[in-house]
């Protein structure tokens, strides 16, 4: 006999169905996270990175800052957005990009 069968009147029990017992609830709360947020955060993602990858001259855009204009041009990384009656040019990263607001026909 050890210590703890002592003290608490209670030995323990070697095997695994009490791991795994202790082990269901950890593994529900990752399935759970995974479900309802990872998986659509990541599917969000794509699917913005294909708007943002789609994106043509004289489309009408929302940048995250709240800027309405027109894509002007595209480059790389960047895009080239004309706003207000001034017609000023705003050079903007492609991931600010928040909304298109131009309906093309497929």
């Amino acid at each position: 006999m050890n210590i703890t069968t002592i003290l608490t009147g209670t030995q323990a029990n070697p095997g695994g169905l009490g791991t795994f017992v202790t082990l269901i609830p950890l593994v529900l709360i990752i399935a759970f996270f995974y479900f309802f947020i990872i998986r659509p955060q990541k599917k969000q993602e794509k699917k913005d990175a294909a708007m943002r990858d789609a994106l043509e001259i004289g489309d009408e855009v929302i940048t995250n800052g709240g800027i309405v204009g027109i894509v002007f041009s595209i480059k790389d990384d960047t895009v080239v957005i004309e706003t207000g009656g001034d017609r000023s040019k705003i050079r903007v990263k492609k991931w600010a990009i928040a909304k298109v607001e131009t309906i093309h026909d497929n």
